[in-house]
């Protein structure tokens, strides 16, 4: 059973609503490389979308009414999207959940030094990475610095053309012989990732011997081995207003510099960094947003997650407790009193995990099992179960609710596909979708097909981004 490619049913008009999403999606993920920015981007349009904090709701008791909309934030980098419907909440919920984190290189916290004329950043990368995909490329430091009188400072460098990059090096090929025997995991060891950031000693660090010296010449003095680092610290002090000890309090991380970018003759596709899984935040976005005005029959969720590219750990990732939480507060503004009320809405829900797939590769095929396969530019794809090999570690979605799934998707016309993550024995791989089936809830995984996921730069299609958009607005609106 072959799927139709998605572009041979598009209109002129069809065509336009195309390229009009694609290039919103375009300036969203070159705009927003980090969890906290997407979060920051999400509230932005949440609220000219006339969202309002849920936090302020329950401090002024406030009730919720059909029709109302609310947003809550943890942490800075998960935020959730609440659009109140007219049915019963012990209905259930349509849930849109997709994950803004993706793979990178983080800044250690004692991560800056000087080595033979060079200072670096010491990095520890995040999620599965290629580590030889992150050499000799421009990278972007991205992030905030906490300081310890309360004020945290945004640091973004490398995105602006008149700004510096940084680079990961890499080893010549006349003096490679060596390097290029090793595994494809041991080529650039983990702790060979660290940043290049500078190479210009501080004027005047060496200072004289016996001299004495002013308060600017002792610091200066103080730098006179690692000269080079004391002029970096230097900068980042008038910049910023950052000192070393300040790194310890830091979340900085090094992401591909430069804008996403049309790919292709025809421009039918997108490569960018981040694309898992902000491909489907960004749509998963757009769909809770297109609701606008009107008032769903069951209410409509879109949480978006940190933490899903290290196991949804953490106090932001999917395994806390805050989904859980801000439904209870939702219940609770909305006069739900009863205590099993929470248990009986969340087991009827029915939950989309919006989530990448690995994008069948004519390159690598032999990974591949074609009949099973996501293809680019046939439509949303749902994976009905992940895991690996016996399907361990996966959410594997019932019969009853794949066809209520088709059913939604055929009625308005979506372009989809099934597939799984490849051969059997190829690997494997999970998403977020296990973590609320513990609900009893209604999961299946579903989201855009990607080519070179996890490398700095991934590609998607137009076409499944503009049919994951149309697919995730049916499913909301689905009663």
């Amino acid at each position: 059973m072959e799927h139709e490619v998605a572009w041979k049913k598009y209109d002129d008009a069809a065509l336009n609503d195309v390229e009009a999403l694609a290039a919103d999606y375009i300036d969203f993920i070159s705009e927003n490389k980090t969890e906290r920015e997407c979060v920051e981007a999400a509230l932005a349009r949440a609220e000219a979308a006339g969202y309002r904090s849920l936090q302020e709701a329950v401090a002024t008791g406030e009730p919720l009414k059909p029709g109302d909309k609310v947003w809550a934030i943890t942490h800075n980098k998960t935020i959730m999207l609440v659009h109140l419907g007219t049915d019963d909440l012990a209905r259930g919920l349509n849930i849109l959940g997709a994950h803004v984190d993706s793979p990178r290189l983080d800044v250690k916290q004692n991560p800056l030094y000087e080595s033979n004329g060079f200072v670096l950043l010491d990095t520890h990368y995040y999620g599965g990475i290629k580590n030889y995909q992150w050499v000799a490329l421009p990278l972007a430091l991205h992030g905030v610095v906490a300081k310890k009188d309360g004020t945290v400072v945004a640091v973004s460098i490398g995105e602006d053309p008149s700004d510096p990059v940084f680079c990961v090096t890499d080893l010549l090929p006349h003096l490679g012989q060596q390097q290029l025997k090793k595994d494809g995991s041991k080529v650039v060891e983990g702790e060979d990732l660290d940043l290049l950031v500078g190479n210009r000693p501080l004027p005047g660090a060496e200072g004289e011997d016996g001299e004495e010296l002013s308060e600017e010449k002792k610091v200066r003095a103080k730098a006179k081995k690692e000269p080079v680092k004391a002029l970096v610290l230097s900068l980042l002090e008038q910049k910023y207003g950052i000192t070393e000890e300040d790194f310890l309090s830091a979340e900085l991380e090094a992401v591909p510099a430069g804008r996403a970018r049309e790919l292709g003759f025809d421009r039918s596709m997108v490569i960018g960094y981040g694309q898992d899984d902000r491909v489907c935040a960004f749509t998963s976005l757009a769909a809770q947003l297109a609701l606008a005005a009107e008032t769903p029959a069951r209410t409509a969720v879109t949480i978006l997650v940190d933490k899903e590219e290290i196991g949804s750990v953490g106090a932001s990732g999917m395994t806390s407790q805050f989904f859980e939480n801000t439904m209870a507060e939702v219940l609770a503004c909305a006069g739900v009193s009863d205590p099993l009320a929470l248990r009986r809405c969340l087991a009827a829900s029915r939950m989309l995990s919006s989530d990448v797939s690995a994008g069948f590769d004519p390159a690598y095929s032999s990974v591949f099992e074609t009949k099973n396969a996501a293809f680019l530019g046939r439509g949303l794809v749902f994976n009905k179960y992940t895991g690996s090999r016996g399907k361990s570690g996966s959410n594997d979605a019932d019969a009853e609710y794949v066809a209520l799934v088709r059913r939604v998707m055929d009625e308005a016309d979506v372009s989809f596909q099934t597939a799984e993550l490849g051969k059997v024995d190829a690997g494997g791989g999970g998403t977020i979708a296990y973590i609320p089936a513990k609900y009893g809830m209604d999961v299946i995984d579903s989201g855009v097909a990607v080519l070179s996921m996890h490398a700095p730069w991934e590609v998607t299609s137009k076409a499944d981004l503009y049919e994951a958009r149309r697919g995730y607005e049916a499913f909301l609106r689905a009663e």
